[in-house]
């Protein structure tokens, strides 16, 4: 069997996408296992971009099942319309799924949303509004609606029926907001129902036959480990594990049935919204590196905030997750700087902290300590093996390995599918 489990190692849009991407090709199964449409992976062939919210990217580039978890929240209209987008583009669909165990995002979570990052004033978290937070709420409160009911219409709508009454009452008396229409939602998803019922399945078997026959699954995470639910930079989080323990969770698939690891770890740091960063660079370097790699949103087109790689962020991503292997991304960015920085360690107090601390305070005051390296001039963009790289290049490498703990088994050196340079077999 082959179990692979790719992660994000920082606060997400590492290029998780594209490295599912390349794997995929080898798949027999890939299987998404958590997050929603608040995720963005960023996949480029031949100079198309191509932006996936909910679909693994898996889907472009082989010929394996698709299969959208159990630990996913799922917005239908926004799988629908992924999935014609995808279509008119030649892209084929067939072998998508949807797990029944998937829960669903609902008008009523989106509203909820909205309302309550308006009334956090300053203290606002950064969600995206859609709806992904008070999905996973009702789940754990064990009041969710699942991609399966949408088959059992019935029971779909008097669990539906108790749902909005509820949330209807704090819309009015609580939010003072418009209440939602039962029959008007009721009627929008039976729509749904009709349009996503042959998609729907108990992916269980499928997972787990497939990695009975030594066939390979990709399991495939959404955001990073920084933004984990239980590890990451918390309250400015996800609402979900996205670190390699949440994809058993969040596909039926047993830990025993991993094999391998992979962390996707972008050569600086970047960070999507409000939330502490302590390498952040808030001045023309910052500015440099987001121009260079592009670092905007995929799913909201925000400013990504840029800094320095992070190393404690980097060792705690490889302690967590047990990182098997690193692919490093966007290291083609930092070409032509004359010094690279690396965060080695936090200095707060007074005292050097090798690890990320759960205090939120104690990270707001962190001072990083940081070690220099010499840049390198030349364009790495075109180079195919590691002997070919900058000497200066070479060291930087190793030493992120030292600082983290970890090998790097490959190294990304631009957008396309093909730019990619292999250390060692992953």
């Amino acid at each position: 069997m082959a179990g692979y489990v790719v992660v994000g190692t920082q606060w997400g849009d590492e290029g998780k996408g594209k490295i599912i991407d390349v794997l995929a090709e080898k798949a027999d199964v890939i299987i998404r296992y958590q997050g929603g449409n608040n995720a963005g992976h960023t996949v480029v062939i031949n100079d198309e971009k191509f932006i996936l919210h909910l679909i693994p990217s898996g889907i472009l580039n082989g010929n394996g099942d698709c299969i959208i978890g159990p630990g996913v929240v799922v917005d239908p209209k926004v799988l629908l319309e992924e999935i014609e987008l995808l279509e008119s583009k030649g892209i084929n669909t067939e072998k998508l799924y949807v797990s029944d165990r998937a829960h669903l995002i609902m008008p009523y979570h989106i509203t909820i949303d909205e309302v309550k990052e308006d009334l956090r004033g300053k203290n606002k978290i950064g969600t995206t509004k859609r709806g992904i937070g008070p999905a996973y709420g009702d789940k754990i409160s064990r009041i969710g609606m699942r991609v399966g009911d949408l088959l059992e219409l019935d029971y779909f709508k008097d669990r539906l029926y108790e749902n909005v009454k509820e949330k209807n009452m704090f819309f009015e008396k609580v939010y003072g907001v418009n209440s939602l229409d039962f029959e008007e939602i009721f009627e929008e998803y039976k729509g749904y129902a009709s349009q996503l019922k042959d998609r729907i399945i108990d992916n269980i078997p499928i997972v787990n036959d497939a990695l009975d026959e030594n066939k390979m699954v990709l399991f495939e995470g959404a955001q990073a480990t920084m933004l984990d639910i239980n590890y990451g930079t918390y309250p400015y989080v996800t609402s979900s594990s996205p670190t390699s323990a949440g994809a058993p969770v969040g596909t039926g698939a047993a830990p025993t049935r991993i094999d391998k690891i992979i962390g996707v770890m972008k050569a600086y740091t970047t960070r999507v919204g409000a939330g502490p960063f302590p390498s952040e660079l808030d001045d023309e370097m910052g500015e440099k590196l987001r121009k260079t790699g592009g670092e905007y949103g995929a799913t909201t087109g925000r400013p990504r905030r840029c800094g320095w790689f992070d190393g404690v962020v980097g060792r705690y991503s490889v302690i967590i997750n047990g990182l098997t292997d690193i692919v490093l991304t966007k290291i083609d960015v930092l070409s032509g700087l004359d010094t690279i920085k690396i965060a080695t360690g936090y200095e707060i107090d007074g005292k050097v902290y090798k690890t990320v601390p759960a205090s939120l305070g104690k990270i707001e005051k962190a001072v990083p300590v940081y070690e220099e390296l010499n840049g390198w001039a030349e364009d790495i963009s075109k180079i195919k093996s590691y002997d070919a790289l900058p000497e200066n290049a070479k060291k930087y490498i190793a030493k992120i390995e030292e600082v983290v703990g970890a090998k790097i088994s490959m190294v990304s050196v631009g957008p396309n599918r093909d730019q990619n340079i292999f250390i060692r077999e992953i």
